[in-house]
């Protein structure tokens, strides 16, 4: 038997489409997970990311955003004014945009590790 398709979980949490069918969307908005995939009523509200997708983009843009800051300050010298503009601009849309790949990867990464707990075995 095979591995897992490692690209294959990679584009469903890109593309952030259900773990098991990969048609539909998991999310009904924003971040919200659906209750169960409309195409193969795959229970995705067993499905518990918690805090993870935060946490990780934290500890992960907070630490390229740093270094960047970091290279701004002493590279241009630029007044704090710059500073307080520019980084709230990046870091802003930036987690909103990867909130939410994050968020479909782990719950891809649960369905499959632990199929069981979403009802998929």
């Amino acid at each position: 038997m095979a591995g897992p398709d490692p690209l294959g979980l990679l584009r469903t949490a890109l593309l952030c489409r259900c773990p098991r069918c990969g048609q539909a969307s998991i999310f009904t908005s924003v971040l919200t997970v659906r209750e169960r995939c409309p195409v193969c009523e795959l229970n995705l509200a067993a499905a518990d990311t918690g805090d993870g997708a935060a946490a990780f983009l934290i500890l992960i843009e907070g630490a390229v955003l740093v270094v960047l800051a970091f290279y701004v300050e002493f590279h241009f010298n630029p007044p704090l004014w710059v500073h307080v503009i520019l980084w709230p601009v990046l870091a802003i849309p930036f987690t909103i945009l990867l909130m939410r790949p994050f968020k479909a990867f782990l719950v891809a990464q649960q369905f499959r590790n632990r199929p069981g707990e979403m009802g998929a075995e």
